[in-house]
């Protein structure tokens, strides 16, 4: 596209073992360098540890992948210390536990990132998650710890079947689940009639937003029937509820739509166009992708040559309605 100057990249350090077990213990991270050496895990380790079982396989990189995205969420919330914005879209592992794998989660890369802006001596953090799924292993490790609030959107019945409405974690959780066939402006009122009221009462010192791209109507892995460009207008609406923001990345199962919707969120952090026709590099990147899945078989044209998907709009329905009212029935926390 065009749209990454080389001094605005940055290549992310991969997370030391010090580092990780700030949140994780330390023999589950021993464990997962081990399975990554040996490229195998017993029934022990799975007992243990839900490694190499339960959805998260060991694979050549089942340490360093997860490790080196937590380095770059660390590295996001070090470059934010004096205020800004931080994309790393390989982040946004939300369902790590501190010592077992969960949902193709071997580290929980917001947590940690979290815990980095409370060790620079912040105290008031906001964590807004967008994925298809309940973001339960950041909402569960800042249960207790009345400095971090969490708001996830996420379809209702999906796995991990947490996030009920009415769970506050303690009064610092928000959870909104929403009906097969979520669509774009359902969306836009949890935002401004859900989200930016509690941001105001909360006034956080640092926002991290999970984009995950499994809610778009392109991803077979939910019912969930956004845009991108939903996403995109949540990102732009959030982005000024805190001098420090930190965007991640998360679920995504259709390649063609997460790449084409995490492009549009960087260009929505640095407000820049979007044509309305790929240029030729960029077309060549779609087209060179596969996914062996039903849809991937014949994709549409529009996948290859825009990055906007068309809008998915309809009526805020009485159970979206309620789960806004419900939310803000007991007041917001205060900061």
């Amino acid at each position: 596209m065009g749209w990454l100057p080389d001094a605005a990249y940055v290549d992310s350090p991969r997370a030391t073992v010090e580092e990780l077990i700030r949140f994780h213990d330390p023999a589950y991270v021993a464990a997962l360098m081990e399975a990554e050496r040996t490229q195998h895990a017993d029934a022990e380790l799975c007992r243990r540890h839900a490694i190499g079982c339960s959805g998260n396989p060991v694979f050549p990189e089942v340490f360093r992948r997860p490790a080196t995205s937590v380095g770059a969420s660390l590295e996001g919330a070090r470059r934010l210390a004096g205020g800004g914005v931080v994309y790393n879209p390989a982040g946004g592992t939300h369902h790590g536990r501190r010592d077992r794998a969960s949902g193709f989660c071997f580290f929980n890369d917001p947590v940690l990132a979290i815990l980095a802006f409370l060790d620079q001596g912040l105290e008031r953090v906001l964590y807004v998650d967008l994925d298809a799924h309940h973001g339960d292993g950041v909402e569960d490790a800042f249960a207790a710890d009345d400095r971090v609030l969490t708001i996830s959107i996420h379809e209702a019945g999906r796995w991990p079947h947490t996030g009920l409405l009415a769970d506050r974690a303690g009064g610092m959780a928000r959870n909104l689940p929403v009906p097969a066939g979520f669509h774009d402006d359902e969306l836009a009122a949890i935002v401004d009639g859900a989200i930016l009221p509690l941001a105001d009462r909360f006034r956080p010192q640092a926002l991290v937003v999970q984009c995950g791209a499994d809610a778009l109507e392109d991803d077979p892995q939910s019912r969930l029937s956004l845009s991108n460009g939903a996403l995109w207008a949540a990102i732009a609406a959030l982005m000024g509820v805190a001098p420090r923001l930190l965007v991640l990345g998360g679920g995504g199962y259709n390649p063609w739509s997460v790449g084409r919707c995490w492009a549009g969120v960087w260009a929505t952090l640095n407000r820049l166009p979007i044509p309305d026709r790929l240029p030729q590099a960029a077309e060549a990147v779609l087209r060179q992708l596969e996914w062996n899945h039903s849809r991937g078989r014949n994709p549409p044209d529009h996948w290859f040559t825009t990055i906007v998907d068309p809008p998915r709009r309809g009526p805020v329905r009485p159970e979206v309605q309620a789960a806004i009212v419900a939310t803000l029935a007991s007041g917001p926390p205060v900061g």
